[in-house]
């Protein structure tokens, strides 16, 4: 069956530049100027006109003709523009300046191996790279062996230097030269906005092709959606009416992308950015100026409910906390709201292959009245302009409150991947239909309750076991023996296709004073206690110091199976 939205008809976009969206929207209220975004380590801030005049210079600096003392970027020329970088305030104005001459860039990771930076590389092509100073030594054999040669390698940090311009000095560049400002760029429905890089979870990372009528569609999603929950939401007032929001999610994810570099500018907002995740700079940031949004993903909860100071911190002045990019466990979400009783936790569900937002927990109250009792436990209702499925590995539609994998259809569905026939045609279906591959199911009312990763998901004797079922028990146990746990199927089942589940768990103070011994024979209990006979831990239970993630925190199961592969094939020689 195909399930629709409670939002009703979605408004048929015109093509549009996403700059054009955001600050130049038929019918939107003017935004007076105030201070847009603020650097947490140095200070530094900027408001609203001054980061649209370094937008507006930078673009000229960089789509300005090479005869008039640009560089001449054009999409339509087939320039890319890769960013490895971690969060600045130049990171935004470097994106918004790309949007405005339509000219497509492609953010990676900063935390890129010199083999990973390879790879990222060949598949994008880009053409020019901005860099962060402090990556560039690391960086700049792998990026000369991708063809890039010092007039195609900028700074995105500093003055420039060695011969290797920056973005700051390229700016300076058009306003001593006065160079004639570029127009806003027109732009068609398939026109490029960016590439996104998927996390890589399971193989390398994939470059997800979002063009600015992807990048509108989700834009009007949000707006339709905030406009239906102030009517029956009215968020604590603050200071001056302007919430400040931590920026410390990676920019170059899709989650940040869009939370902190595109929405805060439809609307008076500060953004306080840090260059990347530090628990006790986080923590400081907050209690200094007062954020009031905070958007983190799961691993970053994880690492701040157990940090020594979260008990005695002052969060006070928070009153909104968001969790996305990957599943956040309820035990977990729990522990965050017991600090701010009276802050909003939101969740939901998204990806880049959608843009980025699909399902989100809603207020209650919602749609005049429609969405009402939200279970604790949901990852919410379907969001404007879009249709799902859930479809069984048959091929059949799920019934109620049956899992199936998620299929999504609207103007938020990319492109496809970049350079990528045969993965783009394995989930972008001919009929518009996105395979997301992850498994949901939806109950009598609609809403959405996630079961797990396909891929991730195992049978044993023929039934479905769900990773995340057991993880969440795991965590729960009422003890507190471990802080963070993993489930995934390995070898030595009955049959050479059937996997047995195997955790990996971190101890937590008090489980490491019971010991390891111990430890395991309650936490089989425990299992054994709240699951089916099926979903117990026959692949053993193994301790570590940390459960490998990604930098938007998924876990990365595969490099704990490809651990013990490797070594219960090496004893199996002996």
């Amino acid at each position: 069956m195909i399930i629709n939205n409670f939002y009703g008809p979605f408004p048929k976009l015109p093509p549009t530049n996403v700059h054009n969206m955001i600050f130049r929207r038929p019918g939107a209220p003017e935004i007076p100027d105030h201070v847009s975004q603020i650097d947490g380590k140095t200070g530094e801030k900027r408001t609203r006109q001054e980061f649209l005049e370094r937008v507006y210079d930078g673009a000229t600096a960089l789509g300005a003709s090479v005869e008039d003392g640009g560089l001449g970027l054009s999409g339509e020329k087939g320039d890319m523009v890769g960013i490895v970088s971690y969060n600045s305030l130049d990171y935004i104005a470097l994106i918004h300046a790309m949007l405005v001459i339509a000219t497509p860039f492609a953010p990676m990771s900063a935390h890129s191996t010199p083999l990973e930076l390879a790879h990222l590389l060949s598949k994008s092509g880009v053409t020019h790279i901005f860099v962060e100073s402090a990556l560039l030594p690391k960086a700049l054999d792998t990026i000369k062996k991708a063809g890039l040669t010092n007039r195609h390698i900028f700074l995105l940090d500093g003055p420039g230097s060695h011969g290797i311009h920056s973005f700051d000095s390229l700016v300076k560049h058009a306003r001593q030269r006065k160079l004639k400002r570029v127009d806003v760029r027109p732009v068609k429905h398939d026109t490029l906005a960016y590439l996104m890089f998927s996390s890589g979870t399971s193989g390398l990372p994939k470059a997800v092709t979002v063009s600015h009528s992807n990048v509108n569609a989700s834009l009007v999603q949000y707006l339709m959606g905030v406009r239906e929950t102030m009517k029956v939401y009215t968020p604590p007032a603050v200071p001056g009416d302007i919430y400040k929001t931590l920026a410390v999610l990676p920019f170059s994810h899709t989650y940040a992308l869009h939370i902190l570099i595109l929405r805060p500018l439809l609307a008076p907002s500060t953004i306080v950015v840090l260059p990347k995740w530090d628990v006790n700079l986080a923590i400081d940031t907050i209690q200094k100026y007062k954020i009031n949004s905070l958007p983190i993903v799961p691993s970053m909860i994880h690492s701040l409910v157990h940090s020594d100071r979260f008990s005695k911190a002052d969060f006070s002045s928070v009153i909104g906390f968001g969790s996305g990019a990957a599943y956040l466990p309820p035990a977990l979400a729990q522990r965050l709201k017991s600090k701010v009783t009276t802050a909003r936790l939101a969740t939901g569900y998204g990806l880049s292959e959608g843009t980025i937002s699909a399902i989100q927990t809603p207020v209650e109250g919602l749609l005049d009245g429609k969405i009402k009792d939200v279970p604790k436990n949901t990852a919410g209702i379907l969001l404007a302009g879009l249709q799902a499925r859930l479809v069984k590995d048959d091929g059949n539609d799920a019934a109620v409150n049956e899992p199936g994998e998620l299929w999504l259809k609207g103007p938020h569905v990319t492109l496809g991947y970049w350079n990528d026939e045969n993965a783009t045609k394995s989930a972008f279906l001919p009929d518009g239909w996105l395979r997301t591959g992850d498994r949901f199911r939806i109950d009598e009312r609609g809403f959405f309750f996630f079961e797990d990763r396909s891929k991730d998901t195992l049978k044993v004797s023929g039934l479905q076991v769900s990773p995340a079922e057991i993880e969440d028990v795991l965590i729960s146990h009422p003890e507190g023996l471990i802080i963070d746990a993993s489930v995934a199927g390995v070898s030595g089942s009955r049959t050479s296709d059937e996997k047995s589940p195997r955790a990996w768990v971190v101890l937590s103070k008090k489980g490491k004073a019971v010991g390891k011994k111990d430890v395991k024979i309650r936490l089989n209990a425990w299992v054994e206690e709240n699951l089916s006979r099926y979903k117990w831990l026959r692949g053993g239970i193994q301790f570590v110091d940390e459960i490998p993630k990604s930098a938007t925190g998924k876990v990365l199961r595969r490099l704990l199976v490809d651990e013990y592969e490797k070594k219960s094939a090496a004893k199996a020689r002996l």
